[in-house]
């Protein structure tokens, strides 16, 4: 009898002609180790070749059977949705925007954990001996809407696809295009992998810690790169992030595989893993779904008002004629926002535009050109938390223009009157955003903001164009472009009224200390003055004739030297850094500067501290006959602030020579986590952050009393 003339016999349509029931099939559901109690209890569906259904639940094992169905394959699908009351599930299923279509398979396949650490699958499960048939399944191979759910990862036991589809064209079985089909007469096992992803830890204290400084000078870093959907617009039925490193990628497919990452722009060389934590996938950093089916703001008719991921985590105002780029993504806990700097020309022409216009949604007045992007992303991102912001950790974080731009908004939202914002915010080499009444109504506002050693750009713009700019700064604004080299913009930015530029937040500088040419360190301390971060720029000056502006020439060779204001090629190396270091210190018991640096910076700021009683003096023996004029006045009062300043820093560095470390100062809230001490070991498994780093290792303490710096420090070659 022919293949045609068994099928005629036997289906008439979907009705069988003779009765062909008395066969069984028999399935168990098990995690990577080989259990099958993870999954007892569920509720399943088996679909038979005419389409009888047979429901019923697992046993406390894993275990069912079907008996007594019709001839041929089944097909097993467990879609029933979930309806507990844990957290986050219960506000993700239930949000207005974007509800999420969790089961409880999914449910329970977020509490298991893979069998290898790095997620790689399992090629040799222990429950295979029991198996007549063994396949390897993906939570979204067994459920209807599979769009939130991560990518299938490559498997060694593949299920019998091949077999589903020859019943959907033979007209037989589900008419359902997902489930998994099984093999009659047989016992089949399924191992689920485990829905687990990873996500970078971040402290959610106000208080500074290493760990953030390291993370979100990553995450800034982050920022630079594109979202990399594909496609990038006008999406149909789905979306794919392959290009690696981007945003999309990053957080859409990498840590969502639960794959450890590290690249973060295109150019980098060195491996700079984050510290990732081992989490359900629910409280993954979410990239929104994509499915027209399910959300019809997805539908391709929705034209330019179409929604997908790219337009709702990732904004870039290009369309509109500026360049202002920062993507948002957020979990239960924390709403991480992250503002690049500057990249493009159109992003220069809004460094070097700083005129001081009123800060609407606050007091004070800010840098136009800073304020005009802030502007361009406000509503992007409030539109972003209004419907996604459940009381969580806002993080904002940006480097360069970028942590301008990040300062103005975190400002603004702590404002709000219309929500009450917890905002954190980390910014890397950024310049002055604001004026001193701007920086004064911000006081509450929490913002560390990182200076890494010599770096021009927190020097701009200068506080005191219309008065002491012969002594900080000359009046220019520096921009970094990538991809063109170094762009100096001068002249047209004194200020003519109003208060000076001000720097908000807690400085945290990042100093290298030399002690002779085979021996360095590098101290992470808070100082008091702003003379720390611009001297450099004070070393120019210095070395002009009687305070007049540097030669042009000078001035460009000075500001040429610009890696220490470079993410990948400074701010991020010297996190690392201090994130090394401090872990020691934590471990050792030692305190965070020891004897020998503490006598090396200890003499160099007394020596700029001299050289501003000098620099004083000079200019008050120079009054004219009538006296001070009004800007000598303010160059004489600015100096001596300043030489006041210094005193204090100074006793915050004697404090240091004395205080030890704690996990909270290293980890910060992360420490608490129940994945904190498997989080640092898996980052301590690469070779990359067991390696041996000048900076990152705390100085001997010689026994012979020279404890000096052969050069101490930059700020000494003001001398």
């Amino acid at each position: 009898m022919t293949i045609k003339e068994q099928k005629d016999s036997c289906f008439s349509g979907k009705i069988l002609v003779c009765p062909l029931r008395g066969h069984w099939t028999s399935f168990r559901l098990v995690d990577e180790f080989g259990d099958g109690k993870p999954y007892g209890g569920l509720h399943y569906s088996v679909i038979d070749s005419i389409g009888q259904e047979y429901t019923g639940r697992l046993d406390g094992e894993g275990f069912a059977k079907v008996e007594n169905h019709y001839r041929g394959p089944v097909v097993l699908i467990m879609d029933k949705r979930y309806n507990g009351l844990d957290q986050p599930y219960e506000q993700l299923i239930k949000r207005e925007y974007y509800p999420l279509p969790i089961t409880e398979l999914q449910f329970r396949a977020e509490q298991t954990r893979f069998f290898h650490d790095d997620g790689f699958r399992r090629e040799h499960n222990p429950a295979i001996k029991d198996a007549d048939v063994f396949v390897q399944v993906e939570v979204r191979d067994l459920v209807r809407e599979g769009a939130h759910l991560p990518p299938v990862v490559q498997r060694f036991h593949e299920p019998q696809s091949s077999l589903l589809r020859a019943m959907s064209e033979l007209g037989i079985g589900p008419e359902v295009p997902f489930g998994i089909a099984l093999s009659p007469n047989q016992h089949n096992v399924l191992e689920v992998r485990p829905m687990r992803a990873l996500r970078p830890m971040l402290s959610t204290d106000d208080s500074f810690c290493a760990l953030n400084l390291y993370q979100l000078a990553l995450m800034a870093t982050l920022s630079y790169t594109d979202f990399a959907q594909d496609p990038r617009e006008k999406p149909l039925d789905k979306v794919r992030f392959p290009e690696d490193p981007s945003i999309g990628n990053l957080f859409g497919e990498a840590l969502a595989n639960y794959r450890e990452n590290w690249r973060i722009d295109k150019h980098q060389r060195d491996r700079y893993y984050p510290l990732y934590e081992d989490v359900p996938y629910s409280k993954r950093l979410e990239i929104l779904p994509f499915d027209p089916t399910l959300y019809a703001q997805n539908h391709p008719d929705k034209g330019k008002d179409q929604e997908h991921p790219a337009n709702q985590h990732f904004f870039d105002d290009q369309k509109d004629g500026g360049d202002t780029q920062a993507f948002i993504c957020h979990h239960d806990e924390v709403v991480l926002i992250s503002v690049r700097g500057t990249a493009s020309l159109k992003d220069a022409v809004r460094d070097v535009h700083a005129l001081q216009v009123p800060f609407e949604e606050g007091v004070g007045r800010v840098h136009k050109g800073f304020y005009s992007a802030f502007q361009a992303i406000s509503n992007f991102v409030r539109s972003y938390l209004g419907r996604f912001y459940v009381d969580q950790k806002i993080i904002i974080c940006g480097h360069s223009l970028g942590g301008a731009i990040a300062l103005l908004l975190a400002e603004a939202l702590r404002r709000s009157t219309t929500q009450k914002y917890n905002i954190l915010l980390y910014t890397y080499g950024a310049p002055r955003a604001g004026d001193s009444t701007f920086v004064e109504g911000a006081a509450d506002l929490v913002h560390h903001r990182m200076v890494n050693n010599n770096d021009p750009v927190p020097g701009v713009p200068a506080p005191w164009m219309n008065a002491n700019w012969k002594v900080w700064v000359p009046g220019l604004a520096m921009t970094v472009v990538s991809g063109y080299g170094l762009l100096v913009f001068g002249a047209g930015l004194v200020r003519v009224g109003g208060d000076p530029y001000q720097h908000h937040g807690r400085q945290q500088h990042f100093m290298p200390v030399s002690f002779n040419a085979k021996e360095w360190s590098a101290v992470l301390w808070d100082p008091d003055c702003e003379s720390i971060e611009k001297a450099a720029c004070t070393a120019m000056l210095e070395k002009t004739r009687q305070g007049d502006m540097p030669v042009r020439d000078g001035l460009l060779a000075q500001l040429i030297n610009y890696t220490d204001h470079m993410m990948v090629a400074s701010y991020i190396p010297f996190a690392w850094a201090t994130l090394r270091r401090w872990q020691q210190t934590q471990e050792t018991g030692a305190s965070v500067v020891t004897e020998r640096e503490y006598d090396v910076v200890d003499i160099a700021l007394a020596v700029l501290k001299q050289k501003l009683h000098e620099y004083a003096q000079r200019v008050r023996y120079n009054e004219g006959p009538r006296g001070a004029t009004k800007d000598e006045s303010a160059t004489i009062d600015a100096l001596y602030k300043e030489r006041d300043r210094l005193t204090r820093t100074r006793k915050r560095l004697q404090n240091l020579r004395y205080n030890g470390l704690t996990l909270a100062d290293v980890y910060g809230s992360a420490a608490q986590s129940p994945e904190f001490t498997g989080s640092v070991e898996r980052w301590f498994k690469h070779a990359e952050n067991r390696r041996l780093e000048q900076y990152a290792m705390i100085p001997r303490q010689l026994d012979d009393g020279l404890r000096l710096a052969r050069k101490p420090l930059d700020i000494d070659s003001i001398s």
